[in-house]
């Protein structure tokens, strides 16, 4: 790889990273932050998980995740299931109203791409989307 490409790709990430905080911060969707929503799309998708199988999938603490969940539980989106062979454990699941307030965010965030794109091709986006889950799977954060 040329220098000239991985300096090209270093800014550009430091630049959409800035943006991204910057839009994030000025304008919420709905009632979710970027945590909220990728917990409850994990438990959407997926079923129902453990703290600590959802910190193991995004790579943060036992203690980062529980608090995530907790404030998610407190506002009714997730409610918790006891693990019946140790009554300590537990795993979560999505509520209906967590369910809502999911799709209400994922739609308000494609309306917020879709414009962002709209002078985009079709394969310039079908492109983009492959390069950034390529991107994605090889970062491992330890």
């Amino acid at each position: 790889m040329e220098h000239h490409s991985l300096a090209c790709i270093e800014l550009e990430m430091a630049l959409l990273i800035r943006r991204i905080t910057s839009i994030a911060s000025d304008k919420k969707i709905a009632n979710l932050d970027r945590s909220a929503y990728l917990l409850l799309h994990q438990i959407s998708v997926y079923g129902s998980s453990g703290v600590k199988a959802l910190a193991d999938e995004f790579h943060l603490d036992i203690s980062t995740v529980s608090r995530q969940a907790a404030a998610l539980e407190q506002k009714e989106y997730l409610y918790k299931i006891p693990d019946p062979l140790d009554g300590r454990a537990y795993s979560f699941q999505i509520t209906e109203l967590g369910t809502e307030e999911l799709i209400a965010y994922k739609q308000a965030r494609l309306a917020r791409i879709t414009e962002l794109l709209k002078d985009w091709s079709e394969e310039e986006c079908e492109s983009f989307g492959q390069l950034l889950k390529k991107f994605n799977s090889t970062i491992c954060i330890k």
